[in-house]
C-alpha cells in the first residue's frame, strides 16, 4: 500500500473495505496490537517505522531537570506524512527524524507471523483502516487513534 493511496478525493466506499466488513473488531485490534508491538521493537532499535499515512520515530526533546539543567531526551512520536499534511490541510507541529535514524516500513510478514493471520489479511486490514483514518480527515471527522 503507497502512500498515495491515502489522499482521497471522494469519500470511503464499503467495497474499498472488504476485509474490515470480514473481520470481528477483536480481530482487527488483534493486528493492530501486532502493527505496535513491531513499531516497539524497531524504536527500541533506533529506527523509525513509516506506515503510509506517517512516521513513527523516537525524536529529541528538551526536558528540564532538577536545578533548571536542560537534558535531551528521545520521545517517541507520529510525524504526518507531509505530503497527507498537505492534502488534508492540517495544522502540524514541524517534528523533524533525526537524519542518522534509519525507516523502515510494516513488515508484514513477521505481523502475520505474530498474530497468526495470513500476511495478506494482515495487510488488509491495515491498509483498509488506514483508508478509514484518511476518509474521516477528508470528512473532517474528530479520530482517535490509541497505540499501546
Amino acid at each position: 500500500a503507497k502512500m498515495q493511496n491515502y489522499m482521497l478525493y471522494s469519500s470511503v466506499g464499503p467495497e474499498e473495505l472488504l476485509t474490515l466488513k470480514e473481520l470481528s473488531t477483536s480481530e482487527i485490534c488483534k493486528v493492530w496490537t501486532g502493527v505496535s508491538r513491531y513499531i516497539h521493537r524497531q524504536l527500541l532499535q533506533k529506527k523509525a517505522v513509516d506506515i503510509g499515512v506517517g512516521t513513527f520515530a523516537l525524536v529529541p526533546v528538551q526536558a528540564v531537570v532538577e536545578e533548571g539543567k536542560v537534558l535531551t531526551v528521545e520521545r517517541p512520536a507520529f510525524i504526518v506524512n507531509k505530503h497527507v499534511r498537505t492534502f488534508y490541510h492540517l495544522e502540524c507541529d514541524e517534528t523533524k527524524i533525526p537524519d542518522e535514524t534509519p525507516v523502515v516500513q510494516l513488515d508484514f510478514g513477521e505481523i502475520a507471523a505474530d498474530t497468526h493471520f495470513r500476511r495478506e489479511i494482515a495487510e488488509l486490514c491495515v491498509h483498509e483502516t488506514l483508508l478509514c483514518f484518511a476518509g474521516a480527515l477528508r470528512d473532517n471527522k474528530e479520530v482517535e487513534f490509541t497505540f499501546k
